[in-house]
C-alpha cells in the first residue's frame, strides 16, 4: 500500500472521528469561579440601600412593547439575513424587541441525520473487512457486487465519505426564514419560498405592533 492509498483511507477515517466526536461530545462545562483566598475579607458596614432620584424619563418608541421572533435555519447559512433584517426592524420601529432563533428540522430528519455516520461506517468497515463479515452473516462466498466496490475500494470509500456529508446537510437544514410579531405569523419562507423584501416585511410587521406610550411606568396603548 503506497502512501497515496493510506491519504485517501486515512483522511476519511479522521474526518468521520472528528465529526462523531464533535456529533456526541457533551457541551463545554461553565468556567468556574475562582476565589481568592489569599486576602482576607474586610468587613464594611451594613449600608441601606438608597432609592436614586430620576427625573421622569418617557420612551415613546413606535416598537415599545412589541416583539418580533425571527426563526431560521442556522444550517443554511441564514443567520446573515436574519442580523440583516433584525438590524432594519430596530432601525424602522425604535424600541422594538427582535429574537432571532434557530428553526431545527423536523423529527424524521433529524434521526435520519444521526444514522448517516452509522452507515458511512458500516461501508467503509465492509470495504476493509468484507471477506470475514460475510461468513459471519451466513454468506459462504460475498456476492458480485462486492467484488466490484472492493476493486476500487478506496473510490468506494471516498464516494461514500462525501455522499453522506452532504445527504447529512440536506437532512439538518430545514430551509426555514418565519418571522413572528406578537406571536402571529407574519411571513413564512416555507410557505412563499422566497425571503421577504424589506418594504413587505415593514408593512406586514407595522400592521400587528401595538403602538404604546409608557410614562412613569405606565403603559397606555394606541
Amino acid at each position: 500500500m503506497d502512501r497515496a492509498h493510506l491519504l485517501l483511507l486515512g483522511l476519511p477515517i479522521f474526518l468521520f472521528c472528528s465529526d462523531l466526536f464533535n456529533l456526541f461530545a457533551p457541551p463545554p462545562p461553565k468556567p468556574a469561579h475562582h476565589h481568592h483566598h489569599g486576602f482576607p475579607a474586610h468587613d464594611h458596614p451594613h449600608m441601606p440601600p438608597q432609592a436614586l432620584d430620576f427625573p421622569t424619563q418617557k420612551m415613546n418608541g413606535i416598537g415599545a412593547g412589541n416583539t418580533v421572533l425571527i426563526r431560521f435555519c442556522s444550517s443554511c447559512s441564514y443567520k446573515g439575513n436574519a442580523v440583516k433584517t433584525r438590524d432594519m426592524l430596530l432601525a424602522e420601529f425604535p424600541g422594538i424587541n427582535v429574537v432571532l432563533e434557530n428553526y431545527p428540522p423536523t423529527l424524521p430528519k433529524r434521526l435520519l441525520s444521526k444514522l448517516v455516520p452509522v452507515a458511512q461506517v458500516g461501508v467503509m468497515g465492509l470495504m476493509m473487512g468484507g471477506e470475514h463479515i460475510f461468513p459471519r452473516l451466513g454468506y459462504a462466498v460475498p456476492p458480485p457486487w462486492y467484488h466490484k466496490l472492493r476493486a476500487n475500494r478506496f473510490g468506494t470509500i471516498s464516494t461514500t465519505w462525501l455522499l453522506g456529508n452532504f445527504l447529512q446537510s440536506f437532512l439538518q437544514s430545514s430551509g426555514a426564514f418565519e418571522v413572528y410579531c406578537n406571536g402571529a405569523l407574519v411571513f413564512s419562507k416555507l410557505q412563499e419560498h422566497r425571503f421577504p423584501v424589506d418594504i413587505e416585511l415593514k408593512e406586514l410587521v407595522s400592521k400587528k405592533i401595538k403602538t404604546t406610550e409608557i410614562l412613569n411606568g405606565e403603559g397606555v396603548g394606541f
